[in-house]
């Protein structure tokens, strides 16, 4: 896949987008009318005021912040730092189908992987135990199928589908709502790290630009138009992750979505999705399988748990009184003191050793839900 070399073109683009007001849609207006970035820097402000205003006009003859552009040149010169733009030939044609392509892509890692097929997987920063642990389930399978996994590096499920992702195989691509110069959040800086050296990391905005709120709904329509399909595993109804699926909808790719328990709050934006047409999945492979997507790759499918029978002899944990008490859905140490005929210190000391062991995790509330 050929790479274009850092010259006077990627100057020319640089310095377009650092220009204050232009932004994607009267860049690609700009492009049409004079063909390239190189010819509108060159061209007097009074024709470019017709396609966006005197302003921008004004601003393009200006020329961009000399400090701002050799910034950004020189972090272009590091070896792992790259500038995608509309004019190179492995510009994802997946994007050049939404409604509104960035015309410029800041980018960190492997850059060979924009070639790859991939899914997006998103959902709530505040995700349970149970939802952390589907995210980065469901993505290493789909890894393992050969799917680059893709969401936006927020805390939560973001962070797992990023982990699952690498785990996988196929690695992971996260679009980010800052500047690649920056890692927001900040406790997301090893796993930063990991992307830039083993996936890829990718913006649409400038270095410099801090962690604004209107800039992460809008990078949410790069994460569902890189994707053939959208998994949503928790959300509440105000979840940003309910846009990206929006968005995913009306980019013609599919939306998928976990169900969960009707008592949590981070399952009703997944009902509600169901409710509108989102294929419900409990299984990886029933992905792969709506996708028709064909591998030998997966050896092992990921299924939630949530649907396994309590009453199963087979299963060890299923005799333990506290565990078939729980469910799973989340429950209180008084909940479990009301169905459980044993001593309250008795119930709280093997909750501890159920904790200990993996097989619960606590909830904020003073609540516990039992894990697959």
């Amino acid at each position: 896949m050929p790479v274009p070399h850092h010259g006077a073109e990627h100057h020319a683009w640089l310095s377009l987008d650092l220009i204050p007001g232009l932004g994607g849609e009267k860049l690609r207006r700009l492009l049409i009318q004079f063909g390239s970035p190189a010819a509108i820097l060159g061209s007097a402000a009074a024709p470019l005021s017709q396609y966006v205003g005197p302003k921008v006009a004004d601003s393009i003859a200006a020329g961009a912040d000399p400090d701002r552009l050799q910034a950004a040149l020189a972090w272009l010169e590091h070896e792992n730092n790259h500038l995608l733009t509309l004019a190179d030939e492995d510009y994802p044609k997946v994007l050049l189908e939404i409604s509104d392509p960035p015309p410029i892509l800041y980018m960190k890692g492997r850059r060979e992987l924009l070639g790859r097929t991939g899914i997006a997987v998103v959902g709530s920063r505040n995700a349970t135990p149970v939802g952390i642990q589907n995210a980065e389930g469901f993505s290493r399978v789909l890894s393992q199928a050969g799917l680059t996994i893709i969401s936006g590096m927020a805390l939560g499920i973001d962070a797992a589908a990023h982990r699952g992702g690498l785990d996988g195989g196929a690695s992971s691509i996260a679009v980010i709502g800052t500047g690649l110069d920056l890692v927001y959040p900040a406790r997301n800086k090893a796993l930063a790290h990991e992307l830039a050296q083993n996936g890829l990391i990718l913006s649409e905005f400038s270095l410099g630009t801090p962690a604004l709120a209107n800039n992460f709904p809008r990078r949410n329509r790069i994460i569902s138009g890189l994707s053939r399909g959208v998994l949503v595993v928790e959300a509440a109804l105000a979840s940003g992750s309910l846009i990206t699926a929006r968005q995913a909808g009306e980019q013609g790719r599919e939306v998928f979505a976990i169900p969960g328990t009707i008592h949590s709050p981070f399952s009703k934006g997944c009902h509600q999705l169901i409710k509108q047409g989102a294929k419900l999945v409990d299984d990886a492979n029933d992905i792969l399988v709506e996708l028709q997507w064909r591998t030998t790759a997966v050896s092992a499918t990921y299924k939630l748990d949530i649907n396994t029978s309590t009453d199963d002899p087979g299963n060890e944990n299923d005799a333990d009184p506290i565990l078939t008490a729980m469910g799973y859905d989340p429950v209180s140490i008084d909940a479990l003191l009301e169905r459980v005929t044993l001593p309250a210190d008795h119930i709280i000391a093997r909750m501890t050793e159920l904790e200990i062991d993996g097989v619960i995790a606590p909830l904020p509330g003073g609540r516990y839900q039992r894990l697959s």
